[in-house]
């Protein structure tokens, strides 16, 4: 839309106050600093969204892969064949032993609910979703037969136990007497304390090394279960159908979405209701912008007229109006946007000070599963928001630019 010298002089004057039109500045204001809100409230929900939506993905997959092969019962004794094979199958790129076991841990007389994680030892120390996480103490203390675990921060702070400390793990797998099963209770130091950043894990999550946890539960040279990660985590199903008919006898093949899909369908369907939902918050301020362009058409239905006489086109008048709205718009998106920035950059800071403020905790980590705010911006996300308020915008010109157009001159003029 490519204004004359003439139109943009015209557009300029409209949208700078002028003498009496205070209130009419005060609504076109409003409708700016609406959409402002509007935009930014979208970028940062969907941005907050997408990032706990990515971040429980990560942790998720990084500690339990894309899929797991688990044995019938709990147990795989031909767990190494059954690596092989996972390692051979397209689209793999690799398949870890791995055993997981509810138990119960107490240190000192406080008891709490684990889940006994045993690894190889060089995956432990290459898993990147552990890698970093270590808050006091090493992963490299973690050696077969030393007796040395790593425990999350959360569960830590449950126990109060501390790097140096020895917490003792209670098996029911333990030795049969005339009287029963006695349950197994060893004793292990803890050699570090990690913070992956998934609440249910920091608070649950005794790691140790593979041939330790199959001691403890007396599996012999079994694992429960090999962990496979593959080249596209949306395809697994395909990718891991071939593994899945072979080990079929044996085990059970169940990806990522069969152990979460009640999280991350939640996940989607409040994604998507928010979208709707704060979209609202874009059009109620798109309607401030025609209401103000209409009571600025209104008051300027005298100069309308004379512009008319003096030879001015009706799409000249639109277009004049239509770019008085559509700047409320563009401008109005532009500082959205920047809000959004600015807030998805300090929000940990902004959560923080909110707390302290009122006094109440605003991000629990045992309710929002991570411990911190996340934040992940999608462009083709913010491109969408941003069309939608500038075609919301362009739209609500359209009636105020047609009858600024449609003024009659002589109707006007007839009695001035």
């Amino acid at each position: 839309m490519i204004l004359s010298r003439y139109e943009r002089m015209i557009a300029k004057r409209y949208l700078l106050p002028g003498r009496g039109e205070a209130f009419i500045f005060l609504v076109a204001g409003i409708s700016l600093v609406a959409v402002m809100l509007g935009v930014a409230a979208l970028i940062i929900v969907m941005s907050v969204m997408n990032g706990f939506r990515a971040e429980l993905f990560d942790k998720i997959v990084g500690l339990n892969g894309h899929a797991v092969v688990q044995g019938y019962g709990g147990r795989l004794p031909d767990w190494r064949d059954i690596v092989r094979e996972a390692r051979a199958t397209p689209g793999v790129t690799s398949a870890l032993p791995l055993i997981e076991q509810p138990l119960m841990a107490s240190y000192e007389g406080r008891v709490e609910g684990v889940i006994v994680r045993g690894m190889q030892r060089e995956d432990i120390l290459s898993n990147p979703t552990l890698q970093d996480k270590v808050l006091s103490g090493s992963f490299d203390s973690l050696r077969p037969g030393t007796q040395n675990v790593a425990i999350g921060a959360r569960l830590a702070e449950a126990l109060g136990a501390t790097v140096g400390g020895q917490i003792s793990l209670i098996s029911p797998q333990g030795r049969t007497t005339p009287f029963g099963t006695v349950p197994r209770i060893v004793s292990y130091n803890v050699a570090a304390i990690f913070e992956v950043g998934v609440y249910d894990y920091d608070k649950a999550f005794v790691v140790m090394p593979i041939e330790d946890a199959q001691t403890l539960l007396m599996l012999g040279d079994a694992v429960g279960m090999v962990e496979v990660q593959t080249v596209d985590a949306d395809n697994v199903g395909a990718i891991l159908a071939p593994l899945a008919a072979k080990v079929s006898r044996e085990a059970a093949v169940v990806d990522w979405r069969q152990m979460n899909a009640t999280l991350f369908e939640a996940l989607e369907v409040e994604r998507i209701a928010m979208f709707v939902v704060l979209s609202i918050i874009i059009l109620v301020a798109v309607f401030n912008i025609l209401s103000s362009l209409i009571m600025l058409v209104r008051a300027k239905t005298r100069d309308i007229a004379i512009l008319r006489t003096m030879g001015a086109t009706r799409r000249g008048l639109m277009k004049v109006f239509m770019t008085v709205g559509v700047t409320i718009g563009v401008l109005g998106t532009a500082a959205g946007m920047l809000l959004g920035a600015i807030f998805l950059f300090f929000r940990q800071s902004v959560v923080n000070f909110i707390q302290f403020v009122t006094g109440q905790n605003l991000w629990d980590p045992s309710i929002r599963f991570l411990t911190e705010l996340p934040s992940k911006t999608d462009p083709l996300e913010v491109t969408a928001i941003v069309i939608m308020a500038l075609g919301f915008s362009f739209l609500a010109t359209l009636y105020p630019a047609w009858k600024a157009a449609s003024t009659d001159p002589v109707q006007v003029l007839r009695y001035e």
